[in-house]
Order: structure tokens, then sequence, then C-alpha cells
């Protein structure tokens, strides 16, 4: 099973790959982790990577396709990938399906987590966690039982990530719905796509992604 799973950053993506990898023993392949790991192992692609970025360009469609194929070839692949960030463009896809052809694999399923971008904002801007202990909170959804006092861990000392406000939401949405507006027609061509309510409940989406996948 090999899947692209789509959804702007707060959609709930990274919980449900992580369950994904648990529960089915498939991969998430994330290009920039991917790019990362080859370069520190020295590969041949790694390196040619590792000169590019060196040199201050960007890394070419080529040299991730050659990355994102080292990484099909290793075993844990086996019980499928959940691509995450690629692709990005119609030559992009054009290239996973020729990686996957080449080792007698297809794509299965381009599932992307819809969500409300107003009520996204408020999930977003809202979380704040202990300082001590790391236990989330939210503004609106789920403060502490006592105000300013960690149910945890009693700590009275709270933070939030600075990059959660409004605009760099809103600019984050812009981007993946700039990024995905090339390549979701030509799955949706070949009826691959598939959406979820990101804004459900965690277990629901879990739910909804095991219906889709279960369903092939």
């Amino acid at each position: 099973m090999n899947i692209i799973l789509l959804g702007p950053p707060g959609a709930g993506k990274g919980t449900q790959a992580s369950r994904l990898q648990k529960d089915r023993g498939m991969v998430q392949l994330s290009t920039g982790d991917m790019l990362r790991a080859a370069v520190k192992a020295e590969s041949a692609v790694g390196r040619q990577a590792k000169a590019v970025m060196e040199a201050g360009q960007l890394v070419s469609d080529e040299i991730v396709s050659g990355i994102i194929g080292e990484r099909l070839d290793e075993d844990d692949t086996a019980q499928g990938v959940i691509f995450d960030g690629y692709p990005r463009t119609a030559a992009q896809a054009a290239s996973l399906d020729a990686l996957l052809a080449e080792r007698g694999r297809k794509l299965d399923f381009v599932i992307e987590l819809d969500v409300d971008e107003d009520a996204l904002v408020e999930r977003i801007v809202g979380r704040f966690s202990c300082a001590r202990c790391g236990t989330n909170y939210h503004d609106s959804f789920a403060l502490p039982k006592v105000p300013g006092v960690c149910d945890v861990c009693g700590s009275t000392e709270f933070k939030r990530r600075p990059d959660d406000n409004e605009e760099t939401v809103r600019t984050r949405m812009a981007e993946y719905r700039a990024k995905t507006a090339p390549i979701l027609p030509i799955y949706e061509a070949r009826g691959l796509v598939r959406h979820v309510d990101g804004m459900a409940d965690i277990d629901h989406v879990t739910a909804a992604l095991k219906a889709i996948l279960d369903a092939d």
C-alpha cells in the first residue's frame, strides 16, 4: 500500500502517519528527512545533494527522485509507504510513477485531510503547553483545571510556539494550497483522490483512513 497523505500544517497529518506506521508497518517518507539522512549516510545521491546544498542551490528533481529510489529499495518499505511533501509538481508526480513502476509498485491513494481554515487557525493559535512536563492545553478546548497550574506536574510555567500565530498559519495555508494545486487534478483524473474530514476527532480520522485503505 503506497499513499500520498496531504494536509496543511496543523491538520493532523503527522499524527495519522505515525498511527499508520504503528498499525500497518508503513513507512513515512518525508523528502526533507530523506535528504538529510542521505547526506549523513554519504550515499552516492547524498553526496550529490550535499554538493548542491553547500553551493546554496536548490536540490533538483533528479536528485530528489534518486534519494526516494534509494529509500524505496530498503527492506522496511515492503509494507508500504506514506509520501509526505512529495510530489509537489506534475514533473515530480511523473517521476514518482516511474520510481514505483520500476519496483513493481503502484500508488494506491492520494488522501487529503480537509480542514476549515478559520477553525484550523483557532486550533493552532490557541495551543500552549506546560514548560516543565510538556502537557498540551488550549485556550478554548483544554484549559488547566486550576487556572495557571498544570494538571499533571503542578508547574505554573507555560509556553507557546512562536510561529503559532494567525499570520504565520494563514501563510502556511496559502503555501499548501499553492503546492497541492498542481498535483490534485492529476490524481483526481485517475480516481485516486479521497477526502477525510481533518477537523474531526483524531480517532475518527484514523477510522476514516482505515476504511479507505481496507476498501482497496
